[in-house]
């Protein structure tokens, strides 16, 4: 896509500009994006899944009518892809629902029986109770590819950190209110239970222990990415093929509110091992496994930890000057098929991790990523597995 920009450009400055020829693949089916927690159309005054500025196009616009510059080069001229809305604040329980509802109703105006999904954070779990809701309506495995963008599979620390504030998270949901605006009351809206389903066991101890932690009785029932992996699993017959990419950044590229929090606050220790029952979270932070002791190293990518993002194969993001960037599989890292049994190794590997924040693919500044070429090579990806 940089060589399309640039011939672009100056086909553009010459007055004959017309659409370069894209080399990415089509997918054979469309590609909708799920969004992570409180993002759809915006997130912080930026588009969710635009590239980089307020106002950023979506990355799945493709350049497909006469003179269209303002879109995505690297996309062939005939994807189709769509940013699906869901809930900004709630669990995945409801939120793949929701998912599902929105993947049906556009399958239905595109005229395709069959999706790919691409889900950034909690995006990512959505997807999975919505490949399964899909199938059990349509009564066929709907979804030919899901990959998730540092998706925390088994819980993130930093959902039980604020949690743990007792009634200290009310100043956090306000707080994030400024930041986000009316939209965290509104209605349907619920931050106690997004937050509760992004630890790794039940967090139903906050009845016992912090009775002033309004709603938490109410929102019990949001039993923890341990539970929901294994009621919505990644592998078996809900998609054809599953793939994660794993985050990871510290230092100066990091993005501020990100760094803020892992350096002011809380430091993720975010690779580690595997406890002797496999399936548990024995350090008690909030995810699967057990950290290496070390909260300092480049393990976490400001919410999410590498030992929580893998699901099936990870996947290896090759960049390119002047060319496109490119999308292949890790078969060394082996497949995380049972989410809550990923093994020491793949807890603790930083194989093939991309070296940016978990808010770098939303689009939101400042960052290093070119949101267009990434996108570009994850639908090229999908293309390749017949999505």
């Amino acid at each position: 896509m940089k060589k399309i920009l640039t011939i672009g450009l100056l086909l553009c400055l010459t007055g004959v500009y017309s659409t370069a020829q894209a080399t990415v693949r089509k997918t054979a089916y469309p590609v909708v994006f799920a969004h992570g927690l409180a993002g759809w159309n915006d997130i912080l005054g930026y588009f969710y899944f635009g590239d980089d500025g307020a106002g950023g196009n979506f990355v799945g616009d493709a350049c497909n009518e006469f003179l269209e510059i303002v879109c995505n080069g690297g996309l062939n001229s005939g994807q189709k892809a769509y940013a699906a809305g869901v809930q900004p604040f709630q669990s995945s329980e409801v939120r793949g629902t929701q998912l599902a509802d929105a993947i049906q109703s556009y399958l239905a105006t595109v005229g395709s029986s069959y999706v790919n999904i691409v889900g950034h954070s909690q995006g990512g779990i959505d997807a999975r109770k919505a490949a399964q809701v899909l199938k059990a309506r349509k009564g066929y495995t709907v979804v030919k590819t899901l990959i998730s963008v540092t998706s925390p599979h088994r819980g993130s620390p930093v959902a039980k950190y604020i949690l743990n504030l007792g009634p200290g998270v009310t100043s956090i949901i306000a707080t994030l209110a400024n930041y986000y605006g009316s939209i965290i009351y509104a209605s349907g809206n619920d931050p106690y239970a997004a937050a509760m389903q992004l630890v790794y066991d039940n967090y139903t101890a906050c009845v016992d222990t912090n009775t002033s932690l309004a709603g938490c009785q109410a929102h019990a029932a949001v039993n923890g990415m341990k539970a929901y992996n294994l009621l919505y699993p990644a592998t078996g017959n809900v998609s054809n093929r599953v793939a994660s990419l794993v985050f990871a950044q510290q230092g100066a590229d990091m993005n501020p509110a990100l760094w803020l929090l892992s350096n002011g606050f809380y430091n993720i220790d975010g690779d580690g091992s595997a406890c002797a029952t496999i399936d548990s979270d024995c350090d008690a932070d909030g995810a699967g496994g057990r950290g290496n002791g070390n909260n300092s190293d480049t393990d976490d990518d400001g919410l999410v930890g590498i030992n929580s993002a893998q699901m099936g194969y990870r996947l290896i993001y090759n960049t390119c000057f002047l060319c496109d960037d490119y999308m292949n599989t890790d078969t060394a890292s082996g497949s995380v098929d049972t989410i809550n049994s990923p093994s020491s190794a793949q807890q603790s590997s930083h194989a093939s991790i991309v070296s940016q924040d978990h808010l770098d693919p939303t689009g939101v500044p400042p960052d290093m990523m070119d949101e267009y070429e990434f996108y570009a090579a994850v639908i090229d990806y999908m293309a390749a597995y017949g999505g």
